[in-house]
């Protein structure tokens, strides 16, 4: 009463195949005698049906003696079904060899569920099964679609070495604790949509030679498929890691796509190989493509990650994306996102990579480092991707003079340099642990780098920006010659190298000022002109020699043709007005000066809005 075991069967006394039952007893229940004969009447390769019966370790190891082939002392199934059968203990089927169909559909593990080097040879089911204890497959041999759909795995779950010739069905799976899958073999499709994986899954080195698909899997722990090969497609349609998820070293063979998957901590895709074209969405904290090789193209869409391509191999242009949209599964669901840090998609490293491949696209560049980068000349940046600003703002004292850093963009790499400088201004940040600190002659070959890539793309602001810092670096070097260094000192003075057209305008209307000035005090003759004395020996002219009071020519009319005559100065022209020596000279230093000053704030505004 009460159980619900299938009832034994009892063979013929002649050996036929009819079959009668056995007082209605499942194996369980049957008694000594009766046990004993039907376990005597039971041959390598034999079939059996003990759905819903209750196994203790004795009564496995029973039945598993019982089918045991002498040849090679491996108990061998023929047909089974074990489907919502229990067993208590440890369920020993280490070494087995199923030769038939194997069902063990809702079945409990309360032990150990031991399936060591056992071979399937047709389909096996284990939908719906509760493994309580441990799950051990380790070298297990499916060699037919494997179904575990809607299993339950609260302890270790351990596929290693594991080999899965045809379709390996996880649907919906819960594995609640380790899951490892180390040097398994999927040959055909890998199915682990909507499994949830609430501790650490491991796929070190395991092997997907058809489709994988983790569409919708969810992975609470870390999950890691290190070294893990991918010959088929790679689905990870609506797959969420609750932790950090590992593919360094993963092989990539014909994966068209990979997403879109959420991970809350970094997924790793450090030394993994793409060797087809993919696409790949990923919603992250942190993406790690250090060492990653593309061996065809590839188009990177993420959303609030920062990613470290750092010694990346990019054989074909590699795109990489900020995707302002949510990501849609392929059923058109939003792809849960929660638990993420709603942030820009920011780069952290280019060293090592040949950017000559790349295309960034709406990246945020605040905190990238450039340095070690090949061809950064021709790294192309589409869209709108920001570079850090100088936050060291307002007036600061140097050596006694007032200092100003004006807005323009800079790289990483100095801000870590001018704060690694001592008694450096405030509001410069420091270099992240483990970074080296660029020199000013190095910053200064990445700044002419990335001036020339702005320059192709026809993005003449930001060119000027990256000019504005490749003289600072030069003006900074402590090796150029000193007389190199005061010309670029009185450059930047003057006009900021070309591009402050305000400085420029400023210096010019100091100089059209003080020029104004010297023609009213020394630079005009008296008005009116007075004759030469007698005893000068001159006759009919007028005495250009100032002889007023100084105060006295102060007056309009001499400012009025003073100013006509610096106006004329600023356009490089004569103004026609008669001047004394002084004057004379002080209209060349203007007409030489002057135009130099209107030319250079002329030059810095073209800069500006030239496209």
């Amino acid at each position: 009463m009460g159980c619900r075991g299938h009832r034994v069967p009892r063979p013929r006394p002649d050996g036929g195949d009819a079959e009668v039952v056995l007082h209605g007893a499942c194996l369980a229940h049957l008694d000594g005698s009766d046990r004993e004969t039907y376990l005597a009447s039971l041959r390598p390769g034999s079939n059996m049906d003990h759905r819903g019966t209750v196994f203790d370790s004795a009564l496995s190891a029973q039945l598993l003696d019982a089918v045991r082939d002498p040849a090679d002392q491996r108990p061998r199934f023929g047909a089974v079904r074990f489907s919502r059968a229990t067993f208590e203990g440890e369920a020993p089927f280490g070494t087995a060899r199923f030769g038939s169909r194997a069902s063990f559909d809702g079945a409990t593990c309360k032990g150990s569920a031991l399936f060591n080097s056992t071979v399937f040879g047709s389909e096996v089911r284990f939908r719906g099964a509760t493994f309580e204890g441990e799950a051990w497959f380790d070298g297990t041999t499916f060699e037919s679609e494997t179904r575990f759909d809607r299993a339950t795995f609260d302890g270790d779950a351990l596929f290693v070495r594991a080999t899965f010739e045809a379709d390996a069905v996880f649907d919906e799976a819960v594995f609640g604790a380790r899951t490892g899958f180390r040097r398994a073999t999927f040959r055909a499709c890998a199915g682990f949509d909507g499994a949830t994986f609430k501790d650490v899954a491991l796929f070190v080195r395991a092997a997907f030679k058809g489709d994988a698909w983790f569409d919708g899997a969810t992975f609470k722990g870390g999950a890691g498929f290190d070294s893990a090969t991918f010959k088929g497609r790679a689905g990870f349609d609506g797959a969420t890691f609750q932790d950090g998820a590992g593919f360094g070293r993963a092989a990539f063979e014909s994966a068209s796509s990979v997403g879109p998957l959420a991970c809350r901590g970094t997924l790793s895709l450090a030394k993994a190989v793409f060797s087809a074209a993919v696409t790949l969405e990923i919603a992250a904290s942190r993406v790690d493509c250090h060492r990653t090789r593309w061996a065809s193209t590839a188009s990177l869409r993420l959303r609030h990650a920062v990613i470290d391509l750092s010694d990346a191999v990019l054989e074909f242009p590699v795109s990489v994306t900020a995707h302002d949209p949510g990501f849609l599964t392929t059923r058109g669901c939003p792809l849960d996102e929660s638990g993420l840090r709603q942030a820009p998609v920011r780069g952290e490293s280019l060293h090592g990579v040949d950017a000559a491949h790349l295309v960034l696209t709406n990246l945020n560049l605040a905190e990238c480092r450039f340095s070690g980068t090949v061809h950064l000349d021709q790294l192309r940046m589409e869209g709108r991707c920001p570079f850090p600003l100088p936050n060291s703002q307002g007036i600061h004292w140097r050596r006694g003079l007032p200092v100003r850093h004006t807005q323009r963009l800079l790289l990483a790499e100095e801000q870590h340099w001018r704060h690694s400088r001592p008694r450096s201004d405030p509001g410069w940040l420091p270099a992240p642990p483990g970074a080296d600190i660029v020199e000013p002659p190095a910053l200064a070959a990445l700044y002419r780098a990335l001036r020339k890539s702005h320059e192709d793309s026809r993005n003449e602001p930001g060119a000027a920006d990256f000019y504005y810092g490749e003289m600072e670096m030069r003006r900074a070097d402590p090796t150029i010659a000193p007389a190199e260094r005061g010309l670029l000192n009185l450059y930047w003075a003057l006009s900021g190298y070309g591009l402050r057209a305000a400085r420029a305008i400023a210096w010019l209307l100091a100089a059209m000022t003080a020029t104004v000035l010297l023609m009213i005090g020394f630079g005009l003759p008296d008005t009116p002109a007075r004759p030469y004395p007698r005893a000068a020996g001159v006759v009919g002219k007028q005495n250009p020699q100032l002889r007023a009071d100084f105060p006295d020519r102060f007056t309009t009319a001499r400012a009025q043709k003073a100013a006509d005559v610096v106006i004329n100065s600023v356009i490089f022209r004569s103004s026609g007005q008669s001047l004394t020596t002084v004057g004379r000279y002080t209209e060349m230093a203007s007409r030489f000066a002057e135009p130099a000053l209107l030319t250079l704030a002329l030059l810095a505004i073209r800069g500006r809005l030239k496209r």
